[in-house]
């Protein structure tokens, strides 16, 4: 099976105004997005805030982005939750919306053994029949799909990929040499890209290209294509890379949607905006690379 993209598929943030989701801002970030050669875009997903979405809001953000998309890009809706059955539910309700794919965290609190894992991803994609991409986040889950798991999920016709926020790119290299090669892996880490695809990643799923997406897809074309300037142009991305990393996803990224016209600088409890003494040193950061300073 073909991989859902290739490259860069961002998280999308979701932009708010007095508390409430700005839709209006939405488009216009998705409209940037697709301009700035994002492969694939990700709703309702952690950097989306989705725990503090209510139902009819993560349900409208997710219709309001295929339509919007129209085709032009994969989406992937985020429809893991910790309920089984809330997972199956959404999991439906994006496959009818038109989602080109969902991607499903691992339980977090009510965390499972690895045979709950495997129950729990198959009875999701037994009931639909579009792709899946498995989520593995264990520093926000506390729990791992390991290796050896990845491999028996594999084998279901419907689940085709995982996003690896593991961190440890030996993880990384143990699933690779366990899956068939038509299995797609997309790193969950903007910092380790060139690395992940030296190894053979797919891509990856970022959070930095809310902001910078056109930049992260020319380092992966560059990559696959084995120029060697790749990695030092990746090493000028740096400076925002770190920006974004300085606190709790997505807190530092709104900062700078926010700079960009995408949304107030708004996040929902329980996380808050950053003081302003560590906000405009991110921002000044990010207006220098944009201005092509090196910083």
């Amino acid at each position: 099976m073909s991989p859902i993209f290739e490259g860069i598929g961002v998280a999308m943030t979701t932009p708010f105004k007095d508390n409430q989701v700005d839709y209006d801002a939405f488009r216009r970030h998705i409209e940037y997005l697709i301009d700035n050669n994002a492969q694939s875009l990700i709703i309702n997903g952690t950097t989306g805030e989705s725990p503090t979405l209510s139902d009819e809001e993560i349900k409208n953000l997710l219709k309001t982005g295929v339509e919007t998309v129209a085709g032009r890009v994969p989406v992937i809706a985020g429809t893991g939750t910790n309920s089984t059955q809330k997972s199956i539910d959404l999991s439906i309700f994006a496959e009818e919306t038109g989602a080109d794919g969902v991607m499903l965290i691992t339980p977090y609190y009510n965390k499972s053994n690895q045979r709950g894992l495997i129950a729990h991803f198959t009875a999701i994609a037994d009931q639909i029949n579009i792709p899946v991409i498995l989520y593995n986040v264990p520093g926000r889950t506390g729990m791992s799909i390991e290796a050896e798991t990845v491999l028996e999920l594999s084998h279901h016709k419907n689940i085709v990929a995982l996003k690896d926020a593991v961190g440890d790119l030996n993880y990384t290299i143990n699933v690779l040499n366990l899956v068939d090669s038509e299995f797609s892996l997309y790193s969950g880490n903007d910092d380790n890209l060139p690395d992940f695809t030296a190894l053979g990643g797919k891509g990856l799923i970022s959070v930095v290209g809310n902001v910078i997406p056109g930049e992260m897809q020319d380092i992966y074309e560059g990559m696959k294509a084995g120029d060697q300037t790749a990695r030092s142009r990746f090493n000028t991305l740096m400076p925002v890379i770190n920006a974004v990393q300085i606190d709790v996803n997505p807190i530092p990224v709104k900062a700078l949607t926010a700079e960009l016209g995408f949304g107030e600088y708004a996040l929902r409890l329980p996380l808050l905006p950053l003081e302003e003494e560590v906000r405009q040193p991110i921002v000044d950061t990010f207006n220098a690379f944009r201005k092509g300073v090196r910083v």
